[in-house]
């Protein structure tokens, strides 16, 4: 009698063929549209495959076997790599889908070239309240879980929003009850603290600041213990943080992965150093400011837009020492004390554009520039600043 094993995991690819491989991998009780707003920006440079969780979205309920655990859940991503021909791979995911994560680059570290971790941790508690929910939602459907699902993916100011009541439907209406309860008994059995140093690939630990499912001290336990990995906190977002601050968790991402990338093409040539750059030019500028700036490009400019783009954005913004919220605001105090006021309201504008930077973080700049740089060169950056802010908030609603 031949055994019958389901099709792998279900998935989407999204950018050019040709790109460096990014696979994701989603919470529990999400699909792979809960990274919708982070793939258009990835996929620009990245070849992204998404997938769904067993029993999620398009992924057939019964792919794993009763009493698997997240250990199987990770080689069903590496079948679906090899089965996509994809021999190294950058990975992210969120909560469940960062724990696979965490178990392919600790026990897999020739297949992952570098490592997102959002919202995640490498224990989630303790083993009884998981099988607790295997147990009711075994019992009385997904619908147990989702009733209290906004309360743990989103803070209240966003729960009600379009994106949040989409994914909280789709939890009660399209996830198979039995392969959910399974794979919460698989989180049960998870624990992988110990592993945690063994990872070498470039790491990225995300947190949501009001993520009440893996609080912030989850996600600083594991850049403790991750050699290298660098720790990102999201104001104003709970466990989706990607979905409810996407801008700042995108900018994150981007972020980390081209300096990955980048890394190499410092030691390579001077088109990898461009194409590296110019992708971290268009995260930190935005497409719109990049698109003008080649667009104006003459003959006589041709040659320094290339070394902008090769030296500033390919070799300085690039390096891993720094993230780009640090390098956005000194560069602001750079341009501050300097008066280079055309470049400052350019960069405070993408900076409050892309999430980087509040206003309220802009406003501590502005002070500590005051101390340092002087009252006049203050005064006018807070004028600029001012303009910038009420500018991008849109008119009031009296108006």
């Amino acid at each position: 009698m031949t055994s019958h094993r389901p099709p792998g995991l279900h998935h989407r690819s999204d950018g050019p063929p040709s790109g460096p491989p990014l696979v994701l991998g989603p919470s529990l009780g999400t699909s792979l549209a809960v990274w919708d707003q982070q793939t258009t920006a990835l996929a620009r440079t990245h070849r992204v495959i998404r997938f769904d969780l067993p029993g999620h979205g398009g992924t057939a309920a019964d792919l794993l076997p009763s009493g698997a655990g997240v250990a199987d859940l990770a080689r069903e991503v590496l079948h679906l790599a090899d089965a996509l021909g994809i021999d190294r791979f950058a990975y992210g995911g969120i909560s469940l889908g960062g724990a696979v994560g965490i178990h392919l680059a600790a026990h897999h570290p020739d297949r992952v070239t570098s490592l997102a971790l959002l919202c995640t941790s490498a224990h989630f508690g303790a083993p009884e309240g998981w099988h607790e929910r295997a147990r009711s939602v075994r019992a009385a459907g997904t619908g147990a879980v989702a009733d209290t699902a906004a309360e743990r993916w989103f803070t209240p100011a966003y729960a009600q929003a379009p994106a949040a009541t989409a994914l909280v439907r789709g939890l009660r209406s399209a996830t198979d009850p039995e392969a959910y309860a399974g794979l919460c008994e698989a989180i049960a059995g998870y624990d992988a603290r110990a592993d945690l140093h063994r990872i070498c690939a470039p790491t990225l630990v995300l947190a949501g600041r009001d993520d009440p499912a893996t609080p912030v001290a989850h996600a600083r336990e594991i850049a403790d213990a991750v050699p290298g990995a660098g720790l990102v906190e999201v104001p104003h977002a709970a466990h989706l943080a990607g979905v409810e601050q996407p801008r700042a968790v995108t900018s994150a991402l981007l972020a980390h992965l081209t300096t990955t990338t980048s890394a190499t093409a410092r030691a390579g040539d001077d088109g990898a150093r461009h194409a590296a750059g110019l992708a971290v030019r268009r995260t930190v500028l935005g497409d719109a400011h990049v698109e003008r700036a080649l667009a104006d490009t003459t003959a006589l400019t041709a040659d320094f837009q290339d070394f902008l783009t090769r030296y500033a954005w390919g070799e300085i913004w690039t390096r891993p020492g720094l993230d780009h919220r640090t390098r956005r605001m000194i560069t602001l105090t750079a341009l501050t004390a300097l008066g280079h006021h055309g470049e400052l309201e350019l960069h405070l504008r993408a900076a409050l554009a892309g999430g980087d930077l509040t206003p309220d973080d802009i406003r501590e700049v502005l002070l500590q520039c005051a101390v340092y740089c002087g009252v006049p060169a203050a005064n006018a950056a807070f004028a600029l600043a001012d303009r910038v802010t009420t500018e991008l908030a849109g008119p009031s609603p009296q108006e």
